[in-house]
């Protein structure tokens, strides 16, 4: 990259007789004598017109005129404007060369069309474009301006240039009749037809000999032609003349040479296009390089309110809502076909080209734009234009290394200084260095080298690195053939089951039946299951197979795991994208095989909607677990690209289901402690419960409209009260409510009671969370402990809830308000909800009756649910039910302050102090913390599981990692003692039920 040199008041100043470019760069010029005669031609030259400053500074042997005559030598281009216009040097002397590329530029955008015909507008633009072509080639060769600022400013001139050429277009069809302009002294104003600039413009990157790539769309619901059915035609038209002022050489040049094959289906489509038409392409036949080339659109002329707005509504089809690994694939195999086309299948000097060559340009905007399309949909920073930015971003965000994206951006630059070289020489548009040695050479000197061996001895190791970057992260890489004779074995799977050499791979990798699992492989190509019907999908899965099997290898039963595998593919509804992860990321298959053969719970989520995959492909992945504001920041950036209530309710379950997913891998992966899960699931619950309420309540104002005064607050209970989730938790929930005490109905166009319009709101919710979408439920809810349970209300008015409490409530109700908390509603109702709750239960009762009561509910619950086996550690005694009892005693008993409300058991029982000095509060929370770390991972393992023997090893051996013990007999050892010194605190503070109440 050529950063923009310190100036030198001795040899740069302008007073003094310089360009004021800095004294960075000293080209120089192959031919001594040439460069000397091209300086006097220039002076003779000045002083025909009476150049006097110019003439001066040339006199002077100011060192910038030996840089001007190396410049002379090196670029035919560049002299031939020089010699044609010596004018603008002296501008350039006067005036400093930022300020003539910026008047260039506004005198541009500004130019008095209506004062102009078509070939004065033509010789005006190319006459701006040659003058800013050269004080760019000075500033850039000189060490005045940086690459990026180079390339800014080409690109705002050609948005000028474009902008006063589409307005002259306008306003000249308009004058004839054949469109109608709602504002005829502001053409572009509300016209509806605007233009994209794409790829490198943009992106504000433009090449110093660049094309330009351009769509014109227009909006119909904006029709310019008094019938709207030669609309396309007309505007075709237009595009035609507009593409021939800036593209036709003339005696002047050009402007720009301008390429429309962007648009969609080139060779059938107009060339203006509906916005509707164009719509409809990209969501029914869009490609994935389509989506790449709309990652860099931006609107550079026309209507530009019509163009945002359309560019918005094409930002589903960009940026999907998963993690879109066939885009790797796609973008791989358009590179591929580059090189075969083209011949560029290695590294060289002369003759490589430095776009498209191996380590060339393309391939780090390439490695860019597949992440992009990758992860932009979950994650808006990295939607950048700017190649430079899309490294910075994906650098800050954990998706490549920090280095990763420092190299790719130096080489980024430098290699487009190189391009810039190539092409100042004959304002050509190639990217190919020279073979002829003297060519070369003037590449060299115009890039800042001392020869051809100095700039190879730069190129060539940044052509290498930006390759093997670029190798990296496509995983086959461009020399996959040679991994290893057993990969070739196995691949030959893929065609049959009896290969003997693959046989004997699988039984060098551990498997025990190799001759089955061959049988079982090789089943997979043959389009029997759902996921490998396609023939994309069946090469995808053939080409990561081998990779697949040496991983499974790897597990503690390889057989098992292929087995589980299966089963998990036999239930996969698609494999395209599925495989084509996994080929990007094979590290992720070890993951994997953990999660097929010890959590069904994963595996199930991973078949259903295998999406939630993407989780673990997030660099946050291994970070900590992200707190709630984190957590409603990302969920509010996935939300905003929803198009309506339907995909917002879908948008909702695919994020609850991947964070819920990855709270799951990171247990089992050891990533996090399972004591850390509860809250995670709780967070994750509280955020989704809130947008969920958020869009319901909009939905249904628009039907029904508002209750005069209405608030409204949900209420978490049980386990989502305690911030004590799992896995498989569902959400137990109360709606309560107040309003004006006047009000008698809603205000909408269908008004509601309001006990029948909060009724309905919370049927609303539940249908919202509880639906069966194509993403699964949202959760499984249950509102039995409001007040009356099934027998009342849907939602409660807060009064009568205080009533019921005040005057009703039974103590197992008491008890489980204090696993209560206000999780999402109206701030205010919020706190007041809190309020009551703290007071309901502070107002204590007789602490006998309570013990009595307590004691009774935890027989009741023995006799009716008796634990299924050693690892029922909800109902067993000294189990969990014990531990939340004793917990719920404390704070009913005021052996807690009601502000613990809605805190986790385990924090409770920490405070609490029993009556039994023997009671150790303090014990009882880590016994609680140590039995809630095996149940949150069992919650991951078969539904069924309640002995040690029901739990898959690998699950066992994390459960067994968590707890820090050896084995699995140290592990139950612990759990028959621990549980027998909780029921032994159980019975000290509470007792047993007397035979009494056992018998009622």
């Amino acid at each position: 990259m050529v950063a923009k040199a310190e100036t030198n008041p001795e040899t740069d100043d302008r007073g003094q007789g310089g360009f004021g470019l800095g004294s960075g760069e000293h080209p120089k010029p192959l031919d001594e004598d040439a460069a000397r005669r091209w300086i006097a031609d220039l002076r003779e030259a000045a002083e025909e017109r009476g150049l006097n400053r110019l003439g001066a500074f040339l006199e002077s042997g100011h060192p910038d005129s030996a840089r001007l005559s190396a410049l002379l030598d090196l670029s035919p281009f560049l002299n031939g404007i020089i010699l044609k216009n010596p004018e603008w040097l002296e501008d350039v002397l006067t005036d400093g060369a930022d300020a003539i590329v910026a008047r260039t530029i506004e005198s541009v955008a500004g130019l008095a069309i209506s004062d102009m015909n078509e070939r004065a507008l033509m010789t005006a633009l190319r006459e701006a474009k040659r003058k800013v072509a050269l004080v760019l080639a000075l500033s850039e060769t000189f060490g005045g301006a940086s690459l990026k600022e180079t390339t800014g400013a080409l690109s705002d001139f050609a948005e000028a240039a474009v902008g006063t050429a589409l307005r002259y277009c306008l306003v000249d069809l308009g004058t004839s009749g054949k469109i109608t302009l709602p504002f005829p002294d502001e053409p572009e104003k509300q016209c509806g037809l605007f233009v994209l600039g794409m790829g490198k413009l943009g992106a504000r990157e433009l090449n110093y000999s660049s094309d330009i790539d351009i769509i014109v769309f227009f909006d119909a619901d904006k029709p310019l032609t008094p019938d709207p059915m030669d609309a396309s035609e007309t505007l075709a038209r237009l595009v035609r003349k507009l593409t021939r002022i800036l593209n036709e050489r003339t005696g002047d040049g050009y402007v720009f040479r301008t390429d429309l094959r962007l648009r969609p289906d080139p060779s059938a489509m107009p060339l203006a296009m509906s916005t509707d038409m164009a719509l409809t392409y990209y969501e029914g036949s869009g490609r994935d390089w389509e989506r790449a080339a709309m990652i860099k659109a931006r609107t550079i002329a026309g209507d530009r309110q019509a163009g945002e707005a359309f560019l918005k509504e094409v930002t589903p089809f960009v940026w999907r809502k998963y993690l879109d690994f066939s885009a790797v694939a796609a973008i791989q195999d358009m590179k591929q076909r580059i090189d075969r086309h083209r011949g560029f299948e290695s590294i060289g000097l002369a003759g490589h080209n430095v776009k498209l060559g191996r380590g060339g340009i393309r391939e780090i905007e390439f490695f860019a734009q597949a992440q992009q399309l990758i992860a932009g949909g979950r994650a808006p920073k990295l939607r950048q234009r700017r190649t430079d930015q899309a490294l910075a971003e994906l650098a800050s965000g954990g998706w490549i290394a920090g280095k990763t994206a420092e190299e790719l951006t130096s080489d980024y630059w430098f290699l487009r200084r190189v391009e810039h070289a190539i092409q100042m020489q004959a304002d050509e548009q190639s990217h190919t260095l020279p073979e002829d040695d003297e060519k070369l050479a003037a590449v060299a000197h115009l890039a800042g080298f001392s020869g051809v061996d100095a700039l190879g001895e730069a190129l060539l190791p940044c052509l290498k690195r930006v390759d093997r970057h670029y190798s990296g992260l496509f995983s086959e890489g461009r020399d996959e053939a040679d991994r290893g004779d057993d990969h070739s074995a196995l691949a030959t799977l893929s065609r049959t089951p009896d290969d003997p050499t693959a046989i004997a791979a699988l039984e060098s990798l551990g498997y025990e039946r190799p001759n089955d699992i061959a049988r079982v492989v090789h089943s997979w190509t043959l389009g029997r299951y759902r996921a490998t019907q396609t023939n994309a999908a069946r090469q995808r899965l053939s080409e990561v197979l081998p990779v697949l099997l040496v991983t499974f290898g790897k597990a503690p039963d390889p057989d098992g795991a292929l087995v589980a595998f299966d089963r998990f593919l036999a239930g996969l509804p698609a494999g395209i994208q599925f495989f084509s992860l996994i080929a990007s990321n094979p590290k992720t298959l070890e993951l994997l095989a953990v999660i097929m053969t010890s959590a069904p719970t994963l595996r199930e989520t991973i078949a259903a909607r295998p999406h939630v995959f993407d989780a673990l492909l997030d660099p946050a992945f291994l970070g900590e677990l992200p707190e709630r504001e984190l957590l409603a920041e990302r969920l509010s950036a996935f939300m905003a690209m929803a198009s309506d209530y339907e995909d917002e309710l879908t948008r909702l379950r695919i994020f609850a289901s991947e964070q819920r997913f990855l709270v799951g891998a990171r247990m089992l992966s050891g990533i996090v402690d399972a004591d850390e899960a509860g809250p995670a699931f709780s967070n994750i619950a509280d955020v989704v419960l809130e947008s969920t309420l958020t869009i319901v309540e909009r939905a249904f104002v628009e039907v029904h409209g508002r209750v005069p005064g209405a608030r409204i607050a949900l209420l978490g209970m049980g386990r989502l009260g305690s911030q004590e989730l799992t896995a498989s938790s569902d959400l137990d929930l109360i709606l309560l409510y107040d309003h004006d005490p006047d009000a008698d109905a809603s205000d909408g166009r269908k008004a509601l009671s309001p006990a029948a319009y909060f009724a309905r709101l919370t049927q609303r919710l539940i249908a919202a969370l509880t639906a069966p979408m194509r993403e699964g439920i949202l959760y499984d809810v249950d509102f039995r402990l409001r007040p009356s349970g099934n027998k009342g209300p849907l939602a409660t008015d807060l009064e009568a809830f205080r009533l019921y409490q005040a005057k009703e409530a039974w103590t197992w109700e008491r008890m489980a308000l204090t696993r209560s908390r206000p999780i999402a509603g109206d701030p205010d109702l919020m706190r007041e909800v809190a309020d009551t709750i703290a007071a309901i239960v502070g107002d204590l009762r007789d602490p006998e009756e309570v013990t009595r009561d307590v004691a009774e509910m935890r027989d009741r619950i023995a006799r009716a649910k008796p634990a299924g086996g050693a690892l029922d550690l909800k109902l067993r005694p000294g189990g969990l039910i014990d531990l939340e009892f004793l917990a719920q005693w404390a704070i009913l008993t005021g052996r807690v302050d009601p502000v613990f409300c809605g805190r986790p058991t385990e924090t409770v029982l920490a405070a609490a102090v029993f009556p039994p000095p023997e009671v150790d509060g303090v014990r009882l929370a880590d016994a609680m913390n140590r039995l809630t770390r095996i149940t949150q991972l069992l919650r991951l393992g078969p539904s069924g599981a309640k002995e040690f023997s029901d739990v898959p090893l690998g699950l066992l051996e994390a459960i067994t990692r968590s707890l820090g013990f050896d084995d699995v007999d140290a592990l139950t050892g612990w759990v028959d003692a621990e549980t027998r010194m909780v029921r032994d605190c159980f019975e000290s503070v509470v007792g047993t039920a007397s035979e009494e109440d056992s018998a009622e």
